[in-house]
C-alpha cells in the first residue's frame, strides 16, 4: 500500500517510508514551494528524529530555508507557520499510529494539501525531478513553546480549579500539556506524560475506548473532575467523565458547540460519520451545519473556506475560529472551562445529551481492493435507499444510517450505524450486510453484530 495518503503521507519506518524517501520529499517539497521558508517540528518516535534531518537536509539543498521548532505537538507547528509567516510547514508524525509508523503532515501555503498536492509530491520523488537552486538554504533552531502557551492562555477565560487525569500516552504532547494546565491553575495527575516514543504504556489512539482503561480507572481512583487523553502528536483529545465513562467525541463536540453558539450564530462542519444529534443541535441553536468527509485535511479545508467557528470529527479532532486549525490541548483547555464554569459535572453535561443508538467507528483490516469492491456493490442500494457519496457510500434509511468508507490513513474499511434502537440497528445490518453471495462481507456483519449484541 503506497505511503502517500490522500490527506499526508504514512508508512512503516524502515519498509516503504525510509530516510532516503525523507529526503526525496523534502526537495519534492522544497521543489513545489520554490525555496521558500518552511517550518519543521516533529514527534516523541523513535524514528522521527532520523526522518526530520534527512527531511531537513532535503528541503535546504532544494534552496528551502528551514525553521526547526524541535520536539512539538502537530498544534504547535500549525502556530508557528503563523506566527513565524512561513510558506509551508512540515510534521514528522504519524499521528495516532502505532509506534512502527511514522509520516509527515504537509502544509503548502494557507491551506491544507489537497489529494492532488500529495501526488505531485509522489510524482517529484519519482521523477527527481526538483528545483535546481543555486544557493542552498539554511537551517535555524527555534523554540517557539512559550509563544504557544502564551496565545492559548490568552484565549481561555478565568475559572475554578478542576482536578485532571491527563493522559499524554508518551507522545508529543507530555511536556507541554500538564504545564500548560497548571498554569491555568489545574490540579494535574500526570498519567505517561514522559517521551518515549515506543508508547510502552498505551496504543496512541485515544478514540479507541479499550486504550483508555487505566485512565478511567485513575479518574476513579483520584476523584477527578475530568480525564484527558492524547494522541501521538496531540491534534486529537478524547475526554472521560468524573465518573470514569468514555466520552464520545461527537458529544464532546455538542458540549462545545452549546457553549459557542449560545450567542453566536456561524457554519458548523462536521463530520459525516457523526450521530444526527451533531446536526440536530447545530439547527437548534440557529446555525449552519456543514457535512464534510472524514479526514484532517477536508474537515480543515471546509472549516476555512466558510468561516467556521467550529468544526468537529469524530476521531476527536476539534477546530477553532479562533486558532485556525485543530488543537486538542486547545480542546483540553476549552472543556475544562466549560466544565468549571458550569454549575454541572461533565457527566451531567453528557447526559443532557439526546441518547442515540450508534456503532463506534469500527475498523476492519482489508485490502483496498476489497473495500472497493464493497463500495461497489453498496451502490445497488440506491434502486431502495438515498445514498450519499460524500465519503464513501453512506445510506440513509427511515429509521437510521450507515456509512462505509475507505480510510485514508491504514489499509481498513470503516463503518458506522445509527438507528432508533439496537433492534433496528440489526435490522440494518441484516438488510445491508447479510449477503451470501459475497463473502466480503461477512467480517463487516460480524463486527457490528457483536457490538449490537454487547
Amino acid at each position: 500500500m503506497s505511503i502517500y495518503k490522500e490527506c499526508d503521507i504514512r508508512g512503516i519506518y524502515g519498509k516503504k517510508l525510509d530516510n532516503n524517501e525523507a529526503k526525496l520529499i523534502g526537495k519534492a517539497i522544497a521543489t513545489i514551494l520554490g525555496g521558500a521558508t518552511v517550518v519543521v517540528g516533529g514527534d516523541a518516535r523513535n524514528s522521527t528524529r532520523e526522518l526530520k534531518k534527512q527531511l531537513v537536509e532535503g528541503l535546504i539543498s532544494c534552496g528551502c530555508s528551514v525553521i526547526d521548532i524541535g520536539t512539538i505537538p502537530t498544534p504547535v507547528l500549525y502556530f508557528a507557520k503563523g506566527f513565524l509567516k512561513t510558506a509551508g510547514s512540515v510534521m514528522v508524525t504519524a499521528s495516532h499510529n502505532p509506534a512502527q509508523y511514522n509520516g509527515f503532515k504537509i502544509t503548502v501555503g494557507e491551506m491544507p494539501v489537497k489529494p492532488e498536492d500529495i501526488e505531485m509530491i509522489a510524482n517529484l520523488v519519482e521523477s527527481k525531478d526538483f528545483l535546481e537552486s543555486q544557493n542552498q538554504g539554511g537551517l535555524v533552531i527555534k523554540d517557539i513553546q512559550n509563544d504557544y502557551t502564551d496565545f492559548l492562555k490568552s484565549l481561555v477565560e478565568d475559572s475554578k480549579a478542576l482536578r485532571i487525569v491527563l493522559d499524554c500516552c508518551n507522545g508529543a504532547a507530555s511536556e507541554i500539556a500538564p504545564r500548560l494546565l497548571k498554569d491555568l491553575g489545574h490540579e494535574v495527575i500526570e498519567l505517561f506524560c514522559s517521551f518515549d516514543g515506543s508508547f510502552p504504556n498505551r496504543d496512541p489512539n485515544p478514540s479507541a475506548e479499550k486504550n483508555l482503561e487505566v485512565l478511567k480507572a485513575k479518574v476513579i481512583s483520584e476523584k477527578a473532575d475530568l480525564g484527558i487523553a492524547f494522541d501521538g502528536d496531540g491534534d486529537r483529545a478524547i475526554f472521560i467523565d468524573d465518573k470514569g465513562c468514555f466520552c464520545e467525541a461527537e458529544k464532546t463536540f455538542v458540549v462545545l458547540l452549546k457553549y459557542y453558539l449560545k450567542e453566536t450564530v456561524s457554519n458548523v462542519v462536521y463530520d459525516a460519520k457523526s450521530s444526527s444529534i451533531v446536526k440536530k443541535i447545530i439547527k437548534k441553536l440557529g446555525s449552519i451545519p456543514i457535512m464534510e468527509r472524514s479526514g484532517h485535511a477536508f474537515m480543515k479545508r471546509t472549516f476555512l473556506e466558510n468561516n467556521s467557528i467550529l468544526a468537529g470529527e469524530v476521531s476527536g479532532h476539534y477546530f477553532f475560529k479562533e486558532l485556525g486549525f485543530d488543537d486538542g490541548i486547545y480542546a483540553a483547555t476549552k472543556i475544562a472551562e466549560i466544565v468549571a464554569k458550569s454549575d454541572k459535572t461533565m457527566s451531567e453535561l453528557i447526559s443532557d445529551i439526546e441518547p442515540t443508538v450508534i456503532t463506534p467507528d469500527v475498523r476492519i483490516g482489508m485490502s483496498p481492493e476489497r473495500v472497493d469492491a464493497i463500495l461497489i456493490d453498496l451502490r445497488s442500494y440506491s434502486k431502495k435507499y438515498e445514498l450519499s457519496y460524500l465519503d464513501g457510500v453512506r445510506i440513509e434509511l427511515p429509521k437510521g444510517w450507515v456509512l462505509v468508507r475507505k480510510s485514508v490513513t491504514e489499509p481498513c474499511i470503516t463503518i458506522r450505524l445509527e438507528a432508533d434502537s439496537l433492534a433496528e440497528a440489526e435490522k440494518i445490518n441484516r438488510d445491508i450486510f447479510y449477503d451470501d453471495n459475497f463473502d466480503i462481507y461477512t467480517a463487516v456483519a460480524k463486527s457490528l453484530r457483536a457490538w449490537i449484541a454487547g
